[in-house]
């Protein structure tokens, strides 16, 4: 039975170079289908990293109650955000204050980007210790000062908008805001503009904030600071570590990506099926003679069945693989920034993994029926072919 397997495959690839045309549908599909599923879902495994890289089991965030994202509609009185900073657990900084940032997430609309069009920046407003904990490292020029009109911004954000480069000025709703540092960007802060918290909430007519970022003397130390913040009646805050706070802001917007990736993945395949099935459909006429004669010579209807699924499984693994390469070409490391969503986008072996499995089942679905019907063929058959 091998044998027979072997034999029959065999010959249907030898065949290939005869329909090569037809075969190229069923391979450029493939690519075409793959090519796009995975440059789609290179934006989420970005995502999905970048959450990953921050790994701080000390650290904390504080939001207004009810809020599923930090910058959501909810926001911390300035007042009940100074209480949380008396909450037990608190790490210190070498100048004894406590390790902890308040936080106000805003944007600006009308920046030129560099293709021509008009787009959105994110802007975050942080307190002295911000820079520490996010871990901003200016790459060029310095700082910006306490209470003055400055930002600093992302090292790779003019690729994306222009004048925002050292030296440059964004145009703001209260004047121009001079760009006086580049930092390097890292997850906690990448594709936004970093300015001092009080001229920020000033300018944007706010006197609240997004979030009460801290870190802990020990990830221990977590509960009862949770317990001191939620029992606190003066307080309507939520508390969550900043590990399963970040997993948990994204995990909305990551299956809502999903659904529309594979939707429109599932729309594509469905087009490259019905290539697929009329390619070995016909692939299957043109063999008629061939297979039918293999049947006549003691050939059981298994191995003929085997080799037309193993031609359709090869040609769309091929096709796979070469939408995958393109893939990661094009997308893999790449750095996509829009409205501060500022990601490295990345093409992943799993990823890799799952266009081989969509492939084979394409393949399946679109020869098994050609394959059966070549199965069924008699000597009778052969001898009526042209």
């Amino acid at each position: 039975m091998l044998r027979q397997f072997a034999i029959v495959t065999l010959l249907g690839l030898r065949g290939l170079k005869a329909r090569l045309w037809q075969a190229l549908v069923i391979v450029v599909g493939m690519a075409c289908v793959i090519g796009v599923l995975l440059s789609m879902l290179s934006l989420v495994e970005g995502r999905r990293r970048a959450i990953d890289e921050i790994t701080d089991p000390r650290g904390a965030i504080i939001v207004a109650k009810g809020n599923q994202w930090e910058a959501g509609s909810g926001t911390i009185p300035v007042g009940q955000a100074r209480i949380t900073l008396n909450a037990p657990g608190i790490a210190k900084a070498a100048d004894g204050a406590p390790l902890a940032d308040f936080s106000f997430l805003t944007g600006v609309p009308g920046l030129s980007a560099v293709d021509g069009s008009r787009s959105y920046i994110g802007i975050r407003g942080m307190g002295p210790k911000g820079p520490l904990l996010r871990e901003v490292r200016l790459k060029a020029g310095r700082m910006f000062r306490p209470g003055t009109h400055e930002f600093i911004a992302g090292e790779r954000m003019q690729s994306r908008l222009q004048n925002t480069g050292l030296g440059d000025k964004v145009i703001i709703p209260d004047g121009e805001w001079p760009i006086v540092g580049i930092y390097a960007d890292n997850p906690h802060v990448a594709g936004l503009l970093l300015g001092d918290l009080e001229p920020v909430t000033q300018t944007m007519r706010r006197n609240a904030y997004h979030s009460v970022l801290v870190r802990l003397d020990s990830p221990d130390a977590y509960p009862a600071f949770r317990r001191a913040i939620i029992q606190n009646p003066v307080l309507a805050v939520d508390v969550h570590r900043l590990d399963e706070w970040n997993v948990r802001s994204i995990a909305d917007t990551q299956k809502f990506a999903q659904v529309i990736i594979y939707g429109i993945s599932v729309i594509l395949a469905l087009g490259a099926l019905f290539g697929c099935l009329n390619t070995m459909v016909a692939a299957v006429d043109s063999r008629k003679r061939e297979i039918a004669t293999l049947r006549a010579l003691g050939y059981g209807t298994a191995p003929v069945i085997v080799s037309v699924l193993a031609e359709a499984v090869l040609l769309c693994i091929a096709g796979a693989l070469i939408g995958a390469a393109l893939a990661w070409a094009l997308y893999d490391g790449t750095y996509s920034d829009r409205g501060g969503d500022a990601v490295t986008l990345a093409v992943s072996p799993a990823m890799v993994g799952l266009a081989l499995l969509w492939a084979i089942g394409v393949a399946f679905l679109g020869g098994i029926l050609p394959s059966i019907r070549a199965a069924r063929w008699t000597v009778a058959d052969a001898l009526r072919a042209r």
